[in-house]
Parts: C-alpha cells; structure tokens; sequence
C-alpha cells in the first residue's frame, strides 16, 4: 500500500530495542551442575567470547522489542521480555542511543510491562482504540526480529478477535492463558515481542506478544487497551493495579457438563487442581465472601459466565476495590453473592 512508507516513516522512530544482559558472575551461578556430571574437580572455566563481554563485564542473553509512548521516556513491551530478576535491561532507540532501563511496572495477569529511561523529547507512537478494531483491517507488526535484524516490519491483517491461547515465556515458565488476543497474519517472530501492532493512521492498536510454533502467519497481540489501563494506574498509584478474586475454576460447555454430569451447560464450576491447589484460595476476596468449592458461578454482574465470556473476561473490565456481584448454583439452590475485589500483588 502506498500508505506504508509514510506510517513506517512516522512510527519507526519510536520502536526501540531491549536489550537483556547478565554479568559473568551471575551466569556461573546459574549453569546447573548436573549439566557437568563428568568434571570430579569442578566445573570447567565458562569461555564467553571477549566480543560478546561489554565495558561492564556483562553478556547479552536475549532481547526484545518495545515502543516509546511518551516523550519523556516511558516505553511499553511484554512482561515476559523483562522477567528475568537478576537481568539488566538496556534500550537501544532508532539513533543507537543505549539507556538503562528502570520497571515501573509489570502487569500480573496479562503480557505487558512499563519501562522508563531517562530522555527527553522522545518520538512516540501514539495509542489507538483496541475495541473497535475489525477483522480484514491492515496493520504493520514492527520490531527486533529475532533479536538481530533491528527495525523489521511486516504486513498483514487482522485476522481473529478475542482469541485465548495457553502461552509459555520459555521451557522453564509455566503454562498462562492469555485472553481477548488479537489475532493477525502479519509475520511476528522472537525479538519482536514487545513491539507495537500499528494500523494505517499509524496508532498502536496491540503489542506483539506470541506466534504459534509450526504454524504459518498465525501471530498475537495484547490489546491497547489493556496497556492504556496499566499506564493510567502506574501514573496514579506508582505500579499495576490488578485485581484479585482467588478462585480457581472450570468454564463449563456441554462436553464438561455431560462429562462430570453438571445439571447445567455454562457457567463456572470451582474446582481445585489437586491437595495444595484448592478452588478458593484462603484469605482472598472468594473465601471472605463465602463462595464454595464445587460452587458453579451462573452470572458476574448479571451476565452469564459462558466459554466467550469467562470469569476472567470480567475481571478485565474491573479493578482492585470494585464489586463483582455473582449469581452461584450450590446444590439446588441459588445464591446471590457480593464481592470486592482485593488488588493482585
């Protein structure tokens, strides 16, 4: 499209490299021994080539992409771009500029994060409206393709709305379940994580999250608005204010009802994942409330709980100190309960 040119022109200068560093010392402690079952006097000396070792004696293990969304230097990307603890973390902007990077905020529930480096007069890509975006529109996916070829774009459409996946940052993170996905063709590979899905007005309307292993142009995006809310509560509270229910549970479809011979279709069945996963985590707002395990949630707020619309899916449109009203079937009988939700730490 004739258009591209001048969007990539406009949101190009904003897109930034991430790029995550650990010192030599921090590496050694970290390779497992098992790995040297063979070495009765120890392990051997790590041999990293000098190129890869910076002025401070540290050595890039990965890196990813992210967006500058004020002039003052707060940047968005993934939270799983920026997870490991004991990593350091260093933008790299469009003119190869390197500033270390301060969290200001990592979101709990879903795949975004806050970043701050200290500059002035920044390029920004400004945020879209996620919720009013439609399949067949035209986006640019833009970033760090697999963490070498800086300032990559790709083109494509979007592809799927509201889509749920169960995502692993890597082998070692457990299994998330990312919902309300934005779907796109649009080619995302790793190092783009983190960098902004743009539309023709060259808005962010996502933030390039994850592609599905052995599967052709199937890419996903966090949407705007999630990360708009973050923002908001990092500049209102100083970090992200989730909000927290504590109850674990199965959406229930006509497979699981007639499976586990529920007397309904939809709706919420809590059920524990074992001994030390029980339904209703003590001391949150479930247990302070009096839901059950073995409860079935009907409704939240008076809707009901279906497999488009999960307890979850509420949850996004709340925050800590709302009320989420529920409809609950416990044995024959319906319950109305009240509660207010606590804030996810």
């Amino acid at each position: 499209m004739e258009e591209f040119p001048k969007i990539i022109k406009k949101t190009m200068p904003a897109v930034v490299s991430v790029i995550i560093s650990k010192s030599l010392e921090e590496l050694e402690k970290e390779l497992p021994l098992e790995m040297f079952p063979f070495f009765p006097f120890g392990v051997p000396e790590m041999r990293i080539p000098e190129e890869k070792i910076d002025a401070h004696g540290r050595v890039q293990i990965g890196g990813g992409s992210g967006f500058i969304v004020d002039p003052n230097g707060i940047i968005l990307t993934n939270k799983h771009v920026i997870a490991d603890p004991n990593a350091e973390y260093t933008i790299v902007t469009f003119d190869n500029k390197k500033y270390p990077a301060v969290i200001l905020g990592r979101d709990p529930v879903d795949d975004v994060a806050i970043l701050k480096i200290d500059a002035k007069n920044l390029p920004t890509i400004p945020l879209g409206e996620s919720a009013t975006v439609e399949l067949g529109q035209t986006v640019l996916a833009i970033g760090n393709a697999l963490g070498i070829f800086q300032n990559t774009v790709s083109s494509g459409i979007i592809s799927g709305l509201s889509r749920s996946i169960a995502a692993k940052a890597d082998q070692e993170s457990p299994i998330q379940e990312m919902r309300g996905l934005i779907q796109t063709d649009a080619a995302i590979n790793p190092g783009n994580s983190g960098g902004p899905l743009v539309n023709i007005n060259g808005e962010a309307i996502g933030i390039n999250a994850a592609i599905v292993f052995g599967a052709q142009n199937i890419g996903f995006a966090i949407p705007i608005n999630y990360a708009r809310r973050d923002l908001e509560d990092v500049a209102k509270f100083g970090h992200v204010r989730r909000p927290l229910l504590g109850v674990r549970y199965i959406t229930i479809d006509e497979t699981l009802q007639e499976k586990m011979k529920l007397p309904i279709n939809y709706g919420a069945l809590v059920i524990g994942k074992g001994p030390h996963h029980a339904g209703i985590v003590p001391g949150t707002p479930a247990e302070i409330a009096g839901l059950q395990e073995k409860d079935i949630v009907l409704e939240c707020n008076g809707e009901k709980i279906t497999m488009q619309k999960t307890i979850q899916d509420f949850l996004e449109e709340l925050g800590a100190g709302d009320i989420l009203k529920m409809k609950v079937l416990r044995g024959n009988k319906e319950l109305e309960l009240k509660i207010i939700l606590a804030e996810r730490k």
